[in-house]
């Protein structure tokens, strides 16, 4: 999985994820009301309007990326109608050939772990039976429980040949409160990307792993010393935009070869019509915003590395 990743990367020339993270104030009224007309205003109507919201943001930019990131907290909130919309988002995004990256960001031990792993990345059994749970490609994971944690996700990406994305130092103003201890000397997320890179020996790709990395773009010097540490594994980049990233930020997260790391944007690209950049467009034409977005994006990221040089 991890090189179709990266054929779609060089395909597209755009090294960008769309995080399809989406909250009812980003959902234009016309879709929220056809919604609540069906459904009435139910969870299952915020459900419904949060499937159509993600449809036609998908049919508009599936050509321009690679991937697609739905974060399932912003689906979990609105119960089982919530984590339908996940599901059937999901199963459109592959249908349009986009690589899904559940962020997911579990963490536990055992047969916890195990369950987390089959039900997002493997097949669940059933009597005689396998059933994929929700099927995405990557999922984000959290490693402060250790191997533990970690280890039932990774047998589940050998089986399967998918791919993990795992905390390493996150874009939140307050993740140095632990991430940024020392230890021994040394910051907890450096450790962390050495454990990261070992995990990742066991499940090598051509030329990257299957075991990638999270490192916001809000803190590009740690970027720079995480992407020689972890040479071989692939950087998930959030906090571009919306949290105060840009490209000029990322030239540290990509490799020599212009691969290496590929960049999230949620609200900025998927409510770019909320934006005075984008006002234009009105939220009738909301996706053809988001289009317009990505394209400033892949612009603001090309330039940045072709300055790199």
């Amino acid at each position: 999985m991890i090189q179709k990743l990266i054929d779609g990367i060089q395909k597209t020339g755009a090294p960008i994820v769309v995080g399809l993270d989406p909250m009812l104030s980003y959902i234009p009224e016309h879709i929220t009301k056809k919604a609540y007309e069906q459904y009435g205003e139910t969870l299952k109507g915020a459900g419904e309007a949060i499937w159509q919201f993600n449809k036609g943001i998908v049919d508009a930019v599936c050509d321009l990326v690679p991937a697609v990131k739905p974060q399932i907290a912003m689906y979990e909130q609105f119960g089982i109608e919530g984590l339908l919309a996940f599901e059937k988002t999901v199963r459109y995004c592959k249908e349009k050939g986009l690589v899904v990256i559940g962020d997911i960001k579990r963490g536990d031990i055992g047969s916890t772990s195990e369950a987390y792993a089959v039900g997002h990345l493997g097949r669940v059994q059933v009597g005689s039976k396998e059933y994929y749970g929700f099927d995405e490609d990557f999922a984000t994971v959290n490693p402060y429980l250790g191997s533990d944690g970690v280890k039932p996700f990774i047998n589940v990406c050998k089986k399967e040949k998918k791919g993990l994305f795992i905390l390493v130092k996150t874009s939140n103003p307050s993740s140095g409160e632990f991430q940024d201890r020392l230890v021994d000397g040394r910051p907890l997320y450096e450790i962390v990307g050495e454990q990261v890179a070992k995990w990742g020996e066991e499940l090598m790709g051509d030329s990257y792993s299957y075991i990638g990395a999270v490192v916001g773009a809000t803190y590009p010097e740690m970027g720079k010393a995480l992407r020689k540490i972890m040479p071989k594994s692939y950087i998930l980049v959030p906090g571009y935009g919306a949290q105060g990233g840009k490209g000029a930020d990322l030239v540290h997260f990509f490799n020599e070869d212009g691969l290496g790391a590929i960049v999230n944007s949620s609200r900025g690209i998927i409510a770019a019509y909320k934006q005075e950049k984008y006002a234009a467009f009105g939220s009738e034409h909301y996706a053809d915003a988001s289009r317009a977005a990505v394209l400033d994006m892949k612009e603001d990221i090309a330039s940045a590395l072709a300055a790199r040089g």
